[in-house]
């Protein structure tokens, strides 16, 4: 069972690394199973790690909410501005949504909060800072792994925004107003499952939280994203949007990316002690 989140993370990896090679209909089935398996190694290693019920908690929260955007999105042109998806090509459509893509927000979502959380329970904050900051954190990793995601798929053709509204200076295919909508979307996720991680807990550690050797799976995959699709945009893939893709995306996913390496570098890779280990060395400690 430990092994399940390891083996099927490996394998997105090499979907992965296969989808600049092939193309038409080839490269949509590995864009679909490169969803799949990156939603299920977070789902298996999230009920691994965090219990049942914070895991259905989590797929609940991110695609539910995340197919709730996009059927909103898709009819109404908010949050993300007007636009559509191609059919026929990412499987089952619900009223024009590929049913695959809810998972995508399932995928990118947890390897950002674990890493998120790997940073935050190193800080010196009151918890009351420490969920503000993880809210705030995990949302600009969304945003920064949407900068690598969209352009991406905007230039395979999976989706299409139809508004002339202004874009990033490099990326004119993508409004603005999609990222400040991914940036609403993603803080309202991070809200909820702040609440109900404070709320459900994790029973399977005595503190509450588990280790950062134990996230090591999420964490490597926060990691391939970031520095993977940077050389993906920048290299193996076609395409001059995605010239500045590479740029944007490593800067903003590099919020959460550039503390916990550097965090990671200094040693600290392994779990806080708690304030009675502390109390206790203290007690011990000869005076």
């Amino acid at each position: 069972m430990r092994l399940a989140p390891i083996v099927v993370a490996a394998t997105a990896v090499g979907c992965q690394i296969v989808y600049p090679l092939v193309s038409g209909s080839t490269r949509d089935t590995v864009t679909i199973a490169v969803v799949a398996l990156l939603a299920l190694a977070s789902i298996l290693h999230a009920a691994l790690h965090r219990g049942a019920v914070w895991t259905t908690a989590l797929v609940v929260v991110t695609a539910g909410t995340g197919f709730a955007s996009e059927l909103v999105g898709t009819a109404t042109g908010i949050p993300f501005g007007e636009y559509f998806y191609a059919q026929n090509r990412l499987g089952p459509s619900l009223f024009e949504v590929p049913l695959v893509v809810p998972l995508a927000w399932t995928a990118g979502f947890y390897p950002i909060w674990c890493a998120v959380s790997f940073v935050v329970r190193r800080l010196d904050t009151s918890p009351v800072r420490s969920a503000a900051l993880r809210i705030a954190a995990v949302a600009v990793g969304m945003v920064g792994w949407d900068l690598y995601l969209d352009p991406q798929m905007v230039t395979d053709g999976q989706w299409t925004w139809t508004a002339g509204a202004d874009g990033l200076p490099g990326v004119p295919s993508i409004p603005l107003t999609n990222y400040l909508g991914w940036l609403v979307v993603a803080t309202l996720m991070a809200a909820i499952m702040e609440s109900l991680d404070r709320a459900v807990g994790i029973a399977r550690l005595s503190d509450g939280r588990p280790r950062a050797s134990d996230d090591a799976v999420p964490i490597g995959l926060f990691l391939w994203t970031w520095l993977g699709s940077a050389l993906a945009h920048a290299v193996f893939l076609d395409g001059p949007e995605l010239r500045f893709s590479a740029v944007y995306g490593f800067v903003v996913m590099g919020v959460v990316g550039i503390p916990m390496v550097y965090i990671a570098g200094r040693g600290r890779w392994r779990r806080p002690r708690s304030r009675a280990a502390v109390d206790r060395l203290g007690n011990d400690t000869p005076r």
